[in-house]
């Protein structure tokens, strides 16, 4: 068998890793921010239903340009943010990881960069690398916040054509404001062109309440792009449907690169049936953030911390060594995320069940180590 070494691989993907969690035996897997509770019975009846029909015409290609999905897709961004959207402003994809590489192969690519703001979402740098666009870490403060101005003036600097903000941010948890995208957006406007700004809300429907989205920002800013995703809110991270909401020049553009029939039958039709349910999928929203701030409120009893949250999940610390902390939480049958950020910890809010299992196995850890700073 061939190593790697051996293959004509291109330079810039030597010496990587694959993106992905760690998948190891454990009792209560709170690691990769999954919606802990499973799909409502009838969305289980109609989708069998819906699946049966379309299965009548898998000898045929997919509706290419997915109108049913996109335009559905529209309703809700309208009707769950107030911002007016119509289907040619929205585009769909396999998972918003495929939504964010055919970005990059639209407006990134060879001698082209991208600029992200680290700590932030790891498949950023990795898709851009992927599709040979260049990569730049933008400059956060000691909190994980974004400063303004500095993002701003870093954009001028290095001049990216793809920049991307996380909100709220993975693995840190919180929203990003208004005013700080602004800012970005302001910022990429160039003496010889300009560059797009890609706000990723995957975690939008769980941010604390009176966080706006960055949808509301799309009028008049033809360069912004607000992706969203069905595997957290909505509980269907199997699905794998991503989606965009952006000026409709932006999804001509993505058309040129998106791969043909791309989104297939039972795709579309699966996840048509999740948004005829929407409220009772979103049900759950409300009992997953109360169980993040259950571990919030929780952690200083421990003598730990968190980074506020706006996601699904909660980074806390600080650890001497977290990857021991990480491995003795495994050891009790609870794996959390290590994110690599030194001292931090990542974990997912799962159920009641599952938080009360995680804070005992952490309370145990504490007297076992004792090594929180």
């Amino acid at each position: 068998m061939a190593t790697l070494d051996e293959l004509p691989l291109r330079p810039e993907l030597r010496g990587r890793t694959p993106y992905g969690a760690p998948q190891v035996p454990a009792t209560h897997r709170l690691n990769t921010n999954e919606n802990p509770y499973p799909l409502p019975p009838e969305l289980l009846g109609d989708l069998a239903k819906a699946l049966e029909q379309a299965a009548v015409t898998l000898n045929r290609y997919p509706d290419r340009d997915a109108i049913e999905l996109r335009t559905e897709l529209a309703r809700y961004l309208t009707r769950t943010t107030g911002q007016p959207l119509e289907a040619r402003e929205v585009w769909a994809a396999n998972g918003s990881n495929e939504v964010l590489q055919e970005i990059l192969q639209a407006f990134g690519g060879a001698g082209r960069s991208a600029l992200g703001f680290t700590p932030s979402y790891s498949m950023h740098p990795i898709i851009a690398a992927g599709t040979g666009t260049g990569w730049a870490d933008g400059h956060r403060r000691d909190d994980f916040t974004i400063d303004a101005a500095a993002a701003a003036a870093q954009v001028r600097a290095l001049r990216p054509d793809v920049v991307f903000v996380t909100s709220p941010n993975n693995p840190t948890g919180t929203a990003v404001a208004l005013e700080t995208i602004r800012a970005i957006y302001d910022a990429t406007t160039y003496d010889d062109g300009a560059g797009v700004v890609v706000v990723d809300e995957a975690y939008a429907e769980f941010a604390r309440a009176g966080t706006p989205s960055a949808l509301t920002l799309l009028p008049g800013r033809p360069r912004l792009i607000v992706s969203r995703t069905m595997s957290k809110a909505f509980g269907m991270a199997g699905l794998r449907l991503g989606y965009l909401a952006a000026d409709a020049a932006v999804v001509d553009a993505l058309q040129l690169v998106r791969l043909p029939y791309h989104l297939s039958s039972l795709t579309q039709a699966a996840a048509l049936t999740a948004l005829a349910h929407t409220d009772a999928l979103l049900a759950t929203v409300d009992a997953v953030k109360a169980q993040r701030d259950r571990i919030v409120a929780a952690l200083p009893a421990l003598g730990l911390t968190s980074v506020p949250s706006d996601a699904n999940f909660v980074l806390f610390g600080h650890f001497a060594d977290a990857h021991a902390a990480w491995q003795a939480l495994l050891d009790r049958g609870v794996l959390v995320r290590d994110v690599g950020l030194p001292g931090w910890l990542r974990v997912t809010a799962g159920t009641a069940e599952e938080t009360t299992a995680f804070l005992m196995a952490l309370a145990a850890v504490r007297a076992e180590l004792g090594d929180a700073r």
